[in-house]
């Protein structure tokens, strides 16, 4: 009988491997993303299509952990001084975009003949976004640091808070039979005070006793061990917060906050990633399994209905409120598209307003599946928007600069052909450089592959200070813009007159501004390899290869020496052609080398 169960079980994970491994490469393929792969294996191997599966809701409950391990890394990355500056987008924002949104789509329920408290319980469920769909998205595109990213963040992080007070108040709301409000039986002041004792011991637990056990750990040198010690302090926390009566997503995020600060803070991302990966696809799963088509069939055009018009007032809310709050045009659409469908913490609430008897059985399946077809359908919007919306606001869109929440004794500014080489060899001897570049696209690609940079404009003061430019011991300009390069440098010795200058030059001229604006060494972009190519051309010509390496070693830096001694004579309000000690130097400077090669080719004869 065990065995028979132990098979029954492995059928069930090799069912749902097979699922994902077939649709999601299909639909990345034909560009459909990833997300709707997951729902749509889900809804053919689930209850409703083939019948593999009798049990979505297990399977989602599960798979939760996925989007709990997502909110613990997205905690990695923010340190609680990022968290803390982010309190307005966290508040106000998110008050502002819930409360307009939760308004409006309460009326429109009660407009169409629902009582308030069915209408509330609908637009309430509808209003919580669904932070897999969202954090999938931001994290594919690589936009989860940009400060459009991290303000999605923190209306995310502010539904998570809100599900408690939510919650309460559909108890409240609830038929008053005794046997139907087990919830609201316990004191509001008692529920608040075991809240707060879960949220001071799971605080009190990351900064005294977390820390402190992975070193203890690190030291056994196991690595499983540092593993599983980074699953518990997920869990854990997660469990903790789930017995307090808080969401188990902000318990992991929290924990991840407390260890972003922690030297193992990139071992313990290490660690998770794979798991979350896994899990969070497991939940699309279970979204594209619940999806009732019975249910959409008896009852489509009410369900068809509800999606269009729940995403489109949603989405025109959270557009006004964006406009509001002086968001960028382009990046209000975007918020929009992508946080319009309804959230896996609807199904809590529907569940649970159910149970309280707020709803019946048959307005919950209707507005379950309206709510899961809206997350099946915002994959397709964001692939619409890439595809039309984008490129109408890609000249046009201002985008703030990132927040940059790292600081290193090097800064380098720019990420093009030079800046990428540089960065990697910097990487490859164990330096961390800061990378800043104002190509928005160029940084979303780097980060997808693992490399961290932060999109912004060096030119103003205020990044330069953010990079960490007061305290930093060198600054790389690797930018092909000759005038904004001396801007930088200009800057950057005011701001630090102790920190050494490598700048990257167009040409002489170019160098000579440079030195003037205070760079300590300028390298000319196209100097060393025309150097070669010339060396080459000698050996080609038949030139020994001993006296072919002399002798663009000595024009090398003969020629190199000289721009100093021709700087200190440039004069950039005259004409270099009119700038007559300028000239002299030059061509006596070009005597000196021409002698000098001709003594090196002598040696041939």
């Amino acid at each position: 009988m065990a065995a028979t169960e132990g098979a029954n079980y492995l059928i069930s994970v090799v069912t749902l491997l097979t699922a994902a491994v077939v649709a999601v490469p299909l639909f990345k393929r034909l560009g459909l993303g990833a997300v709707l792969g997951y729902l749509a294996a889900g809804l053919v191997i689930g209850p409703f299509g083939l019948g593999l599966f009798t049990d979505p809701n297990s399977i989602i409950h599960i798979a939760e952990l996925g989007v709990v391990m997502f909110l613990f890394i997205i905690g990695l990355e923010m340190k609680p001084s990022h968290i803390w500056g982010l309190r307005n987008h966290i508040f106000c924002l998110g008050t502002l975009q819930i409360g307009l949104c939760t308004a409006v789509l309460t009326a429109v329920g009660i407009l169409v003949g629902l009582e308030w408290q069915i209408a509330f319980v609908c637009a309430a469920g509808f209003v919580l976004t669904s932070t897999a769909i969202v954090m999938q998205e931001l994290s594919e595109r690589g936009d989860m640091a940009s400060p459009r990213g991290q303000r999605i963040v923190s209306i995310l992080l502010f539904e998570d808070l809100l599900i408690v007070p939510l919650l309460a108040f559909i108890a409240f709301i609830a038929p008053t039979d005794p046997e139907h409000i087990t919830l609201a039986a316990t004191p509001l002041w008692q529920r608040i005070a075991m809240k707060g004792a879960v949220l001071v011991v799971l605080i009190a637990a990351g900064l005294w006793l977390l820390n402190p056990l992975f070193r203890m750990l690190a030291k056994t040198k196991i690595r499983e061990m540092m593993t599983a010690a980074a699953l518990l302090v997920v869990l854990g926390s997660a469990l903790l917060m789930e017995m307090g009566g808080l969401s188990m997503a902000m318990g992991a995020f929290l924990a991840g906050v407390l260890l972003s600060e922690s030297s193992f803070r990139h071992q313990l991302e290490a660690d998770v990633e794979p798991f979350r990966g896994l899990l969070l696809g497991l939940f699309f799963l279970g979204v594209g399994m619940s999806l009732d088509l019975a249910v959409v069939a008896q009852n489509w055009w009410v369900i068809l209905l509800g999606v269009i018009v729940f995403m489109l007032l949603k989405a025109l809310c959270i557009y006004v409120v964006a406009l509001i709050t002086r968001t960028p045009n382009g990046d209000a659409i975007d918020r929009a598209i992508i946080m319009a469908q309804g959230g896996e913490f609807a199904f809590v609430l529907f569940s649970t307003a159910a149970s309280l008897r707020v709803i019946d059985q048959e307005i919950q399946a209707n507005i379950t599946a309206i709510v899961v077809l809206s997350m099946v359908l915002t994959p397709v919007f964001v692939i619409l928007q890439k595809k039309y919306i984008i490129p109408r606001f890609k000249n046009t869109t201002y985008q703030p600069a990132d927040h940059i929440d790292d600081q290193h004794p090097i800064v380098l500014v720019g990420l093009g052909r030079s800046g990428q080489v540089i960065n990697r060899l910097l990487v490859m001897t164990g330096h961390h450089p800061t990378v800043i570049d104002k190509d928005a696209a160029l940084i979303a690609g780097m980060k997808k592959i693992g490399i961290k940079s932060y999109y912004g404009d060096a030119s103003r003061p205020e990044l330069l200070h953010a990079a960490g430019v007061d305290n930093a011991e060198l600054l790389i300009v690797a930018i092909n813009d000759p005038h904004q390069a001396i801007h930088i440098v200009e800057i950057a010795r005011k701001i630090n007159p102790k920190i050494k200058i490598i700048a990257r030059a167009y040409d002489q001229m170019h160098v000579y501004d440079l030195y003037h604006a205070g760079a300590d060494i300028q390298v000319r972009e196209t100097f060393d390899s025309s150097v070669r190519i010339a060396r080459k051309a000698l050996r080609q010509l038949g030139m020994d290869a001993e006296i072919a390496d002399e002798i663009s070693k000595t024009y090398f830096y003969k020629d190199r020496h000289s721009l100093k001694l021709m700087a200190e004579v440039y004069d950039p309000k005259i004409d270099r052609f009119e700038n007559k000690e300028l000239i002299r130097m030059a061509l006596d400077i070009n005597q000196e080398i021409m002698a000098e090669i001709q003594q090196i080719m002598s040696k041939q004869k």
